[in-house]
């Protein structure tokens, strides 16, 4: 296992500050502080520096992440040698993810690990995509699933395996009676015109929303704001406005609304990625993950 206090370096890096590191290792900001001074003290140099509010790296704090990335991805190699070595395997594994894969794609998975390797604990743990990364990168996590957003590291990013899962297609929410209801194939564009209801600004499905609008040649008119889709169903239903829900986002059958599914090029959707970190997926638990992942979102989005 690597020293941990280069998983906080990593951490400080990624945040620009002590205390924004902190919160997302769930430690206290003097902790950090102090874990940082005690590794400056052990390697001979200083690694960061205060600047305004945040703190800037040197260079050999870089050098020391360049250094951090390779070992992490050999102990990642060296789990997955290790587990292939034994007759069965054991331990713990974390599978974390957006909500939509929390509630649809993940529990098949940790029940199909449970069931194929009894003696390893599954764990899941529903988190934004920004936090599945950062549970991936303190070693919270082993495999995230999570959708690409503009803020997402890109794909050349030594910290991370990402692998593409699956294009989860978007689906236009209208209330029942409402004339797009009645149309043999409808657009996105078609909508163009009504009001609609997003997540709230600086949100994933704000975010999600908006680049599908603008992608279909239009600004959205924003009526309301709501982070959940029980919220923006019920808005629809009362005749508040239209808005967009993942395929695999499961709504109240009880509300008075259409489901409508999109054609036009190109179709809205969004991204779904399998992150682990590098040489994760060569741990025998994690390859049984991805695949029963794969084959559930198969179940549940059939080719069209």
């Amino acid at each position: 296992m690597i020293d941990p206090r280069l998983r906080i370096l990593q951490m400080v890096a990624e945040h620009g500050t002590v205390t924004a590191a902190a919160q997302a290792l769930n430690y206290t900001p003097s902790a950090v502080s102090y874990q940082l001074r005690q590794l400056a003290s052990d390697v001979g140099t200083e690694l960061l520096v205060h600047q305004g509010r945040g703190v800037r790296l040197t260079d050999a704090a870089r050098i020391l992440l360049r250094h951090a990335e390779r070992l992490q991805e050999q102990w990642e190699l060296a789990r997955a040698e290790l587990a292939t070595a034994g007759s069965e395997p054991v331990g713990r594994i974390t599978l974390c993810g957006f909500s939509s894969a929390a509630s649809t794609l993940l529990p098949p998975a940790a029940a199909a690990l449970r069931d194929a390797h009894p003696q390893v604990a599954v764990r899941i743990v529903e988190a934004a995509p920004d936090r599945c990364f950062d549970l991936l990168l303190s070693q919270e996590a082993d495999l995230a699933l999570l959708v690409v957003t503009a803020d997402s590291p890109p794909l050349t990013d030594g910290r991370f395996d990402q692998q593409p899962l699956l294009d989860e297609p978007l689906d236009l929410v209208v209330r029942q009676g409402h004339p797009l209801a009645r149309k043999r194939r409808v657009t996105l564009a078609d909508a163009a015109r009504e009001e609609w209801i997003v997540g709230n600004p600086g949100t994933t499905y704000h975010r999600l929303v908006l680049a599908a609008c603008m992608g279909a040649g239009f600004t959205p008119h924003i009526a309301h704001h709501s982070d959940a889709w029980d919220t923006g169903t019920a808005l629809v239903a009362h005749g508040f406005g239209v808005f967009l829900v993942p395929r695999l986002a499961r709504l109240h059958e009880d509300r008075r609304v259409v489901r409508l599914r999109l054609y036009g090029e190109p179709a809205p959707a969004r991204r779904i990625m399998a992150v682990t970190r590098p040489g994760g997926r060569g741990v025998p638990t994690l390859a049984h993950a991805v695949h029963t992942v794969t084959e559930t979102a198969g179940r549940l989005l059939p080719a069209p």
